[in-house]
């Protein structure tokens, strides 16, 4: 079955102390089923200095499950769920359920 979150998506969360938050989906971890949200789920890590990066405390996004996302509908910004369907010109797309607006574009 094809991924109904994809990168770029915007998502908000369901469920957890980030409930309610909104961002958007830079990287998809299918075979953990978990997203990277920006902005969502910051955890502060001890980063040692490199050549690069100065150290220090840093803020960094974790992992979030899949069943705890939902996608934004486009038209009110509520959650919504995700269906398929075949336009006329033969391509398959996604679209919200709630408002029927097509996601892909």
């Amino acid at each position: 079955m094809p991924a109904k979150i994809k990168k770029g998506d915007r998502v908000i969360i369901t469920t957890g102390r980030d409930r309610g938050k909104k961002g958007e989906v830079m990287k998809v971890m299918a075979e953990e089923n978990r997203a990277l949200v920006s902005g969502v789920n910051m955890v502060k890590r001890h980063q040692k200095q490199t050549q690069k990066l100065q150290g220090g405390i840093v803020s960094k996004e974790s992992p979030v499950h899949l069943s705890n996302l939902a996608h934004v509908d486009p038209k009110d910004g509520s959650a919504t769920r995700i269906g398929w369907k075949v336009l006329n010109d033969g391509r398959k797309v996604r679209f919200a359920k709630k408002s029927g607006e097509v996601i892909d574009v």
